[in-house]
């Protein structure tokens, strides 16, 4: 079975985020023909369509990063009821210049992440409102991630259930990767 690479972008910053260990819950939980590849953004120039004649070496990273994965996971918390400003920074970045987005076509996912009771159920929908102008074929199954934390023990480590959800939306995304990478391989003639 072929490996498929999939770009993972954290919408929080913060030491200790939430997002970021779910992240890396759902990178540890995944079927072993899929390998998961942080891509950092917090360090990303904004965007701004002036700079494009000569982009700054931290966009071409970006981009390229992106472009070489076969999907792309999108792990956010809700900053007043939409993603946070670092992560439509990168979709901007990789979106643009206009018809040349990096993210066209690619299989994605999105998981949402708060301490709080909604899920970021807001930041969610919002993303996936970007994700459909960028033709990213998301995964309809939904990640709402409430609470988060109290879902892990003393050690750190994920609750028996948290670990069960996220072990089987894992297997869905990668299934999803496979069926989205199918119908755009050519049939052999």
């Amino acid at each position: 079975m072929t490996t498929r690479t999939v770009a993972v972008l954290v919408g929080s910053l913060r030491k200790g985020s939430f997002n970021r260990a779910i992240a890396e819950a759902l990178a540890e939980l995944s079927p072993p023909n899929v390998k998961y590849r942080f891509v950092e953004i917090g360090d990303l120039p904004y965007y701004n369509q002036d700079d494009e004649p000569n982009p700054s070496a931290e966009w071409v990273g970006f981009r390229d990063q992106i472009r070489s994965a076969d999907a792309v996971l999108f792990v956010t918390p809700e900053y007043n009821r939409s993603v946070p400003a670092v992560l439509k920074n990168a979709i901007d970045v990789g979106s643009r210049p206009y018809g040349r987005s990096v993210f066209d076509g690619k299989p994605g996912a999105v998981v949402s992440v708060t301490a709080g009771g909604l899920g970021a159920f807001g930041a969610n929908h919002h993303l996936r409102q970007s994700l459909v102008f960028l033709n990213v074929p998301t995964l309809q199954r939904e990640a709402y991630i409430s609470g988060a934390g109290t879902l892990f023990g003393e050690n750190g480590e994920l609750k028996e259930e948290t670990r069960k959800f996220l072990a089987d939306y894992a297997k869905a995304f990668a299934d999803w990767i496979e069926t989205i990478v199918r119908a755009r391989t050519p049939e052999p003639a």
